[in-house]
């Protein structure tokens, strides 16, 4: 298979991917609301009083703004953008009243809008400040008081359409897809120690060189799980389908041990990754370790596995995990009386399996790898 393929596979899977994502009940649900709160902004749009019916137009636009997955998102979104725009119009009346619109107040104000932009003030809103005193010193221009309120009331009119829209069909807590995720996480750092495992047993230098590359990027699902349970608690925020029910509390238990895990794992990966490959720093592994270090890397990944440690699977599992890091402990410390030399891969690793058998459960059961 040429490199070419191999590129063009990756890319269409990347865009199934991206396709299977938009297409997820969560998005497609915030789609049909957002095109239910977009139609009835332009039918009552028209009907606002005064001058401001003359500009229906920007109800729809303010639907958008306020549209969010989450509820709380969809509030904070809809404030920032209409202080954002409210910040803008002040801006283009300041010019209007004084010099009013010309070739070199326009560019001035909209230099001063993209300033304060980026003050951290006006959060989602930010871009609507530069554009809202361009639009009323441009659009606007004699007209910009009328224009100016018309403007900022049908975006407003919008948004509280579009966020009683999403009150009234509420979204779903973000909470079960969030757990999923971390489960999800668990599932892979047992395969990368099972990858481990195999590539300690394998010729050297391994075929699979896989398991070394994804082991950097466990730091990097970590922070991005973090930020899943984050807005999976935000979406919980005033939301009427989260009462009575869990929150992520034991997810994020869960994620904070799984991320020391992940730790101990990149620590494994880079320790025989210098050693197999020769880096500088590597170390020699004695060649009656390979053996034991496998079996170890598979039990403990059995171990890492279980997703619920009280359960009768996940007790075996760690009983003979501590057996297969006792071995291993034991082979260790006969290697080093032999060679006289603490020193290795083997030691690392031991210490390292020892510490994510804890992690897994109770820490007994990973006494019990020295103490027996």
């Amino acid at each position: 298979m040429t490199q070419k393929t191999v590129r063009i596979r990756r890319r269409a899977s990347g865009l199934a991917r991206s396709l299977q994502q938009a297409a997820q009940p969560p998005r497609l649900l915030l789609a049909a609301k957002t095109a239910v709160a977009v139609g009835l902004a332009w039918w009552i749009a028209p009907h606002m009083p005064g001058v401001t019916q003359e500009y229906p137009y920007y109800a729809p636009l303010g639907v958008l703004v306020s549209m969010y997955p989450t509820l709380m998102g969809s509030l904070r979104s809809a404030l920032q953008t209409l202080f954002g725009l409210a910040a803008g119009i002040g801006l283009a009346a300041l010019a209007v009243f004084t010099v009013g619109p010309n070739w070199w107040t326009i560019p001035v104000v909209v230099g001063i809008g993209v300033l304060l932009s980026g003050t951290g003030w006006f959060g989602a809103g930010r871009e609507y400040v530069p554009i809202a005193a361009l639009f009323v010193l441009i659009i606007g221009g004699q007209d910009a008081e009328d224009y100016s309120l018309g403007y900022l009331t049908q975006m407003a009119v919008g948004a509280v359409i579009g966020l009683v829209v999403n009150l009234v069909v509420a979204p779903a807590p973000l909470t079960a897809s969030a757990t999923q995720r971390v489960g999800a996480f668990r599932a892979q750092l047992a395969e990368h120690l099972h990858d481990i495992g195999d590539a300690v047993s394998e010729s050297w230098p391994p075929e699979h060189e896989q398991w070394a590359r994804d082991a950097a990027s466990l730091a990097d699902t970590t922070r991005s799980l973090q930020g899943v349970l984050a807005e999976a608690e935000e979406s919980r925020r005033g939301n009427p389908r989260a009462w009575r029910r869990p929150g992520t509390a034991e997810a994020r238990a869960d994620l904070d041990a799984l991320e020391r895990v992940a730790h101990h794992i990149r620590d494994i990966a880079d320790v025989l990754a210098d050693t197999i490959w020769e880096r500088p720093a590597a170390l020699p592994l004695d060649p009656a370790l390979p053996g034991v270090l496998t079996a170890a890397c598979h039990a403990v990944a059995e171990a890492v596995a279980q997703d619920d440690p009280a359960s009768r699977e996940a007790h075996r599992a760690r009983e003979g995990a501590a057996r297969e890091v006792r071995l291993l402990i034991e082979a260790v410390d006969d290697r080093t009386l032999e060679s006289r030399s603490s020193l290795g891969p083997g030691v690392l690793c031991a210490m390292h399996l020892r510490r994510i058998l804890i992690l897994t459960g109770r820490p007994d059961a990973a006494e019990r790898a020295e103490d027996d």
